[in-house]
């Protein structure tokens, strides 16, 4: 809408100082034509613009000219600047984390803006991974829409066992833990959680519902995710290691160093023993195969067993001769 593009056009001014037609043309992604038109309006509105001529000319607000924005704190301006990487990640959601952040920037007297350039110069941000997380946030605008209007939301879901089905819930809240999306939800069963990527054709429904009163997002989530940590089983193995095999266990939060090693056998020079607590069975024998030779399995017997006869299988298999 024109009105947010004369407001951006302002912020821009207000936080850069001086910014040329082509500069603001190219950063709201619309014609020299167009910003010249939204200058000259904001000049009829009263806004004080002012144009420069020569070769490092451009337009200008007028000297102590602000508008009035409440502003930021440091330890705010630092939680914006550093919480900002995570908006940018998600699709539909990077300009409009990048326009807020301009505007809030813009309110900042001289000094924070000067201290939010430096803080920005030390911030590269990198949505793309090495690896591609596999999450399918597609649906994430249209949980958004319902979760902001308090409207009821319909999709489809696909369990983690495979088991698919059509739900229609009360959007609650939104959640993003690492490079997942949840949806916290009221359900004619009670309140569930929804992994946003398992979601599809979703669509956020005319119908209004009341919101809880005393609902807490942020403690129910907290409540929930201990009682899942609670009911999970894990299955625990003693491991001797490498130095390197020990920093990638405890790297990816499976491994510890053992607190009574004493009644185990004590492990080659440079190796030490390690406590696991894996998924199960197979998280264990995957992890341990991976590393090669740089684990041993001291226990469970059951562990080691697994072990063994997949590396016998694969022995087997690369020792067989090709078909012609």
């Amino acid at each position: 809408m024109k009105s947010d593009r004369l407001l951006s056009v302002l912020l821009l001014l207000q936080a850069r100082g001086r910014a040329s037609e082509r500069e603001l043309a190219e950063r709201l992604e619309v014609s020299q034509r167009t910003i010249h038109r939204d200058l000259e309006a904001l000049s009829a509105a009263g806004v004080p613009v002012l144009a420069l001529r020569g070769a490092a000319g451009g337009w200008e607000l007028e000297k102590g000219w602000r508008t009035q924005v409440p502003g930021l704190s440091q330890p705010e301006l630092q939680a914006l600047l550093m919480a900002q990487p995570r908006a940018l990640s998600v699709p539909g959601m990077a300009a409009a984390a990048q326009s807020a952040l301009d505007k809030l920037l813009a309110s900042l007297p001289g000094s924070m803006r000067a201290e939010a350039a430096a803080m920005r110069e030390r911030l590269h941000i990198d949505p793309q991974g090495w690896w591609e997380s596999g999450e399918d946030v597609s649906m994430l605008p249209a949980v958004q829409d319902a979760v902001a209007a308090d409207r009821k939301l319909s999709f489809d879901y696909a369990r983690a066992d495979g088991q698919q089905g059509p739900r229609t819930v009360s959007p609650l809240g939104i959640v993003s833990k690492g490079a997942s999306w949840y949806l916290v939800a009221r359900t004619p069963k009670g309140m569930r959680t929804f992994r946003v990527s398992r979601m599809s054709n979703a669509v956020a429904l005319e119908t209004k519902f009341k919101r809880p009163a005393r609902f807490d997002l942020a403690r129910y989530w907290r409540r929930s995710t201990a009682e899942l940590q609670a009911k999970r089983t894990k299955f625990s193995a003693v491991l001797a290691v490498t130095g390197t095999a020990e920093s990638l266990l405890k790297a990816w939060r499976v491994g510890k160093p053992l607190e009574s090693a004493a009644r185990f056998p004590s492990p080659r020079p440079g190796w030490s023993l390690i406590q696991a607590e894996f998924e199960q069975l197979n998280h264990a024998r995957f992890v341990v195969l991976g590393l090669g030779a740089s684990v041993r399995v001291v226990e469970p017997a059951e562990l080691r067993d697994a072990v063994e006869k997949e590396l016998a299988e694969t022995t087997a298999i690369h020792r067989e001769t090709p078909q012609a």
